[in-house]
């Protein structure tokens, strides 16, 4: 498989286009994948022959308990938003949870996967559909150098041999911005927004980074490795730079890193050569997102549809 540019879809707005009006906008820019944050009946109906690869999440942390306490629910799940739509829709994943933070993780994760994974089974969809789980970054601890990148919970260990069990990817949420937000003194702009100029020495193993993108990736992948999984593909299912907003939110650094991020992706890491499946963060200008600033301005397009800057996804 080639490298996968998928953008995520988020619809935490409410100015946003119809569902149809999405699904053209993602085909006439040449963008193969798409991650939705719930099952969204309006949206699965508009990819229905649309040829578009889907990261389907199951939705927020309620339905993720349930799931792990229920197998029938999760039977009832599968049926209702993957086999109703499968294969018309190009369902890849089901996303069992974005971001479970480790009090709850620790509970739920595996059991919900467990339980998601049984039904997929069930259907006779396992081996097509993948239940996965995505991960904000600091699952991974060490991170510096990359070769001592370690999980930061047990948990993880539990859901990396799951997934090596299962030939399903592991999802983590990779953002170079809020390192550089966090630490502008030790990183660099253009070594976190893909520009020439940084070469990182790793001293664990000798290999060269150019960027902090691929130093990320490589720590998690140094993770998976301690945790015994070291045949578990990496997915990152989000990864941009807000336009506006806040610190270092302009424009130019944000086309800098999106195109930048979608070139990388073909070439892989230093630790994992080859195409990196990656899904930026996101399609939209999400105007009723909480928080800072930059949250309501990590959008490719504004909600008419207008580009925020020029990005090209490779044909």
């Amino acid at each position: 498989m080639g490298a996968v540019h998928g953008v995520c879809y988020g619809m935490v707005g409410d100015n946003l286009p119809s569902r149809g009006d999405v699904v053209r906008l993602f085909k006439s820019r040449n963008i193969h994948a798409m991650r939705i944050y719930n099952p969204d009946p309006d949206a699965l109906a508009a990819l229905r022959g649309s040829g578009i690869a889907l990261v389907l999440d199951v939705g927020g942390i309620d339905e993720v308990r349930r799931l792990a306490a229920d197998p029938s629910f999760a039977a009832s799940w599968v049926r209702t938003n993957v086999q109703a739509y499968y294969p018309d829709v190009f369902i890849r994943y089901v996303v069992v949870g974005n971001e479970v933070g480790p009090s709850d993780a620790r509970h739920v994760l595996y059991p919900a996967l467990r339980n998601v994974n049984a039904a997929l089974s069930a259907a006779g969809l396992a081996s097509a559909v993948k239940a996965t789980t995505s991960a904000r970054f600091d699952v991974v601890t060490n991170s510096f150098p990359p070769s001592s990148g370690v999980f930061a919970h047990p948990y993880m260990i539990d859901v990396a041999s799951f997934l090596a069990s299962t030939g399903a990817p592991l999802l983590v949420n990779v953002y170079p911005y809020f390192a550089y937000k966090d630490n502008p003194r030790d990183i660099s702009l253009n070594y976190a927004t893909f520009q020439p100029g940084t070469t990182v020495r790793d001293d664990g193993n000798g290999l060269l980074y150019t960027n902090l993108f691929n130093a990320m990736v490589d720590a998690a992948y140094a993770a998976l490795d301690k945790a015994g999984a070291p045949g578990v593909r990496l997915v990152v299912s989000e990864s941009g730079w807000p336009s506006a907003g806040g610190f270092a939110a302009t424009v130019e650094n944000a086309r800098r890193y999106n195109q930048g991020l979608i070139d990388n992706v073909k070439e892989g890491t230093p630790r994992r050569p080859g195409p990196i499946e990656t899904y930026v963060f996101a399609m939209f200008n999400e105007n009723s997102k909480p928080g800072d600033a930059t949250e309501r301005n990590f959008g490719l397009f504004y909600p008419n549809m207008e580009p925020v800057y020029p990005v090209t996804f490779p044909n």
